[in-house]
């Protein structure tokens, strides 16, 4: 994907950039590889994988929820900081808590955020089981699977809040009778499935919330 490309699809998403949150992906798409160089972030590399597969990817969430009118966001296991750090290039009203249970990706996401100057977001070594603070949108890219996601997940989620899973294919992973199973505890309020530009892999976004 162009970057191009990458605006044009993103217009179908209603998300128009200024040049400054341009050249603040640009400038994080640098440092990722540079930091992928140390650690291991992500095996996706190519500036035209990393703008579909991570940066076009992360903001798809923006189909169920219109991030403008959020206050507050946590990412659980954001690892290289998807779709944390584009949420909130994209959406600077956003107040975000980035949680990832490895030291070293801390440490690399507080520097992403240092570097491109962002303001009311922060990285926090811990899992999301260990962590008790409220946000209006709980979200998680590629985490794990859905049972166990709602363990890591659904306690930090306010009242009237929403958990918005980020995932491929879910159909073996989500039957009816796991779903029969998750919605005793909680309510699936939607599952909104359909295919990343270009190269058609499917996705699938569940937002979940507490009864």
């Amino acid at each position: 994907m162009t970057k191009e490309e990458f605006m044009s699809e993103l217009e179908k998403l209603n998300i128009v950039l200024t040049e400054e949150q341009l050249e603040k992906l640009e400038k994080f798409y640098n440092l990722l590889i540079e930091w992928n160089k140390k650690i291991n972030l992500t095996r996706i590399t190519e500036k035209e994988d990393v703008y579909l597969k991570h940066f076009y990817d992360s903001l798809t969430i923006t189909k169920v929820v219109d991030l403008s009118k959020i206050e507050t966001l946590c990412d659980v296991g954001t690892g290289a900081g998807f779709p944390g750090i584009i949420l909130k290039i994209v959406y600077p009203n956003l107040k975000i808590t980035l949680i990832d249970s490895l030291q070293k990706r801390v440490n690399y996401l507080n520097e992403i955020i240092k570097e491109l100057d962002l303001k009311d977001i922060k990285a926090i070594h811990t899992r999301g089981e260990d962590y008790h603070e409220k946000f209006d949108i709980v979200t998680a890219r590629a985490v794990a699977n859905m049972e166990k996601l709602t363990k890591y997940t659904m306690h930090l989620v306010k009242k009237d809040g929403s958990f918005i899973a980020m995932k491929g294919n879910i159909e073996e992973e989500l039957t009816k009778t796991m779903e029969n199973k998750m919605n005793k505890k909680y309510k699936i309020e939607k599952i909104e499935k359909f295919t990343l530009p270009k190269e058609e892999s499917l996705r699938s976004l569940v937002i979940i919330k507490n009864r």
